[in-house]
């Protein structure tokens, strides 16, 4: 007998509609990502240095940065309801500590929007998001190339310092913001009785990355010698098929 609570497994056209909606989600994100990749290129190689005197960065890329990334906010709906096998906590602190720098530091200061950070973290996430969201596409319909597994298990090496050295220096503009304003602070006395230093919370956060990036680091390489080994195990066995 199957237990009172459990759950029931999806039908067939359940699953089929699951999949459809995961493709397209992954495919919009590859869209959108690519896009934020091209304003970054264009706005520093193709457009003119008056234009850039006119208009900064972030005010360039700041419409489809906050669309697209806060549309992360999916994928803990995507592991919650096991649509995806990923954790559900896992994927919420990943989505988080994200929005974090979006929200909570570029966003909330106006030194971090001119931070020399902001170009690196925005190349950094650009470029791993496109190859990230691709390699989900293509993994939903069963085709996944073999160099689309590679950049995916391989561009962290330098892309991930990139992106955190500049997610550190936007965190470093926005401290010293913070420290001379007391902005996105509470001070005692007020009607909630509690205290909260934004400047003290930032630091927290920037210190964070001392112990959870080695980790963090150590762990996406354990991850790339498991998968492209098995990869690669596997187009050895097609190759002998073919023989």
């Amino acid at each position: 007998m199957t237990p009172p609570n459990a759950t029931k497994p999806p039908t067939k056209e359940h699953s089929a509609i699951i999949k459809a909606y995961l493709l397209i989600y992954n495919a919009v994100q590859v869209l959108g990502w690519s896009y934020i990749l091209y304003l970054l290129i264009d706005y520093y190689l193709l457009q003119s240095s008056g234009l850039r005197a006119q208009i900064t960065l972030w005010n360039y890329t700041r419409i489809a940065v906050i669309i697209f990334q806060n549309a992360a906010f999916l994928e803990i709906l995507h592991a919650s309801l096991g649509f995806v096998k990923s954790n559900p906590v896992i994927t919420a602190f990943q989505v988080f500590s994200r929005i974090i720098v979006v929200v909570g530091v570029i966003m909330a200061t106006p030194t971090a929007k001119l931070s020399p950070g902001l170009p690196a973290a925005l190349f950094a996430w650009s470029v791993t998001e496109t190859i990230r969201y691709s390699y989900y596409a293509l993994n939903i319909i069963n085709y996944v190339p073999h160099f689309i597994t590679f950049l995916r298990y391989t561009t962290f090496y330098f892309l991930y310092p990139i992106g955190v050295s500049g997610e550190l220096l936007c965190f470093w503009w926005a401290q010293s913001y913070a420290k001379s304003n007391s902005v996105w602070s509470m001070e005692l006395p007020n009607k909630y009785n509690v205290t909260f230093s934004y400047y003290i919370c930032l630091w927290i956060v920037m210190l964070s990355y001392l112990p959870l990036f080695p980790k963090l680091y150590m762990h996406m390489v354990a991850q790339r010698r498991k998968v492209l080994s098995v990869s690669v195990n596997c187009l050895v066995s097609s190759d002998k098929k073919k023989i």
